[in-house]
């Protein structure tokens, strides 16, 4: 397969896995990308943060237009979110690989139990 059919089939994959679930795109993201697109561990890391915003976008549109979201709910969350993002990407080149690597094995694990509990 083409690289350019293998970054459409992860295109593909992240975006069900965000549109099913409502986010957690990027976290099916960066393991495709580092797998089978064989990109940089730090590159698949900055490119599933930049694929999030227009993934997240179309998600809210169909939840809005199938009026599954409380926006006066999902408020807090985004101003949040945003003061998260800002210092997240603010410290994200001067953490080491190793432990970029270690933190998201971390969340997908901690995420991964809550779901099962």
């Amino acid at each position: 397969m083409s690289k350019t059919g293998k970054y459409l089939v992860c295109g593909i994959l992240t975006g069900a896995c965000n549109g099913f679930f409502g986010g957690g795109g990027g976290s099916v993201l960066v393991p495709l990308l580092t797998r089978v697109c064989h990109e940089e561990q730090r590159s698949a890391f900055a490119t599933s943060v930049a694929v999030i915003l227009p993934l997240c976008t179309l998600s809210v549109g169909i939840y809005l237009w199938r009026g599954g979201l409380d926006v006066m709910t999902a408020a807090p969350y985004l101003a949040g979110g945003a003061v998260g993002g800002y210092f997240g990407g603010k410290i994200f080149k001067g953490v080491k690989l190793p432990w970029l690597k270690k933190g998201f094995g971390a969340l997908l694990i901690v995420g991964g139990v809550r779901c099962l509990l």
